[in-house]
């Protein structure tokens, strides 16, 4: 089956943890279980894909600090600055001396590598947590 192309980027729900998706992953980048696929329709090579974007910071309270909160957020607007989504990923704390290192990591698809993959069937009922 081919994608149209009005289906680059079609969005679908996980069915282990309900994270919205990309109709064409092959393993949630959320909760990292691998969906289904029917026999029939595993794809003969890996889905191509390039990484433009990996960012890695390290926050460290010192020593004699007081300690800090913090809110981890991400949002992604589009070329004419509109926001298109924003989401709060995590929220901790940070005692003295303790530190955290954050990566942001952006995995780009070609859209000649998404035509053609096949759908992903949802689990049977009852599977959703196996």
């Amino acid at each position: 089956m081919r994608f149209a192309q009005s289906s680059l980027g079609a969005t679908r729900s996980c069915p282990h943890c309900r994270t919205t998706i990309l109709q064409s992953s092959t393993t949630c980048p959320a909760c990292r279980h691998v969906l289904r696929i029917s026999a029939a329709k595993v794809p003969s090579k890996p889905l191509a894909s390039m990484e433009p974007l990996r960012l890695e910071a390290t926050v460290r309270q010192p020593e004699g600090g007081g300690g800090c909160e913090y809110c981890l957020t991400v949002v992604v607007t589009s070329d004419r600055g509109e926001e298109l989504t924003r989401q709060v990923i995590s929220v901790g704390s940070l005692r003295p001396a303790e530190a955290r290192t954050f990566a942001v990591v952006v995995e780009a698809f070609s859209a000649e590598a998404v035509q053609g993959r096949p759908l992903l069937e949802e689990p049977a009922a009852g599977l959703a947590g196996s």
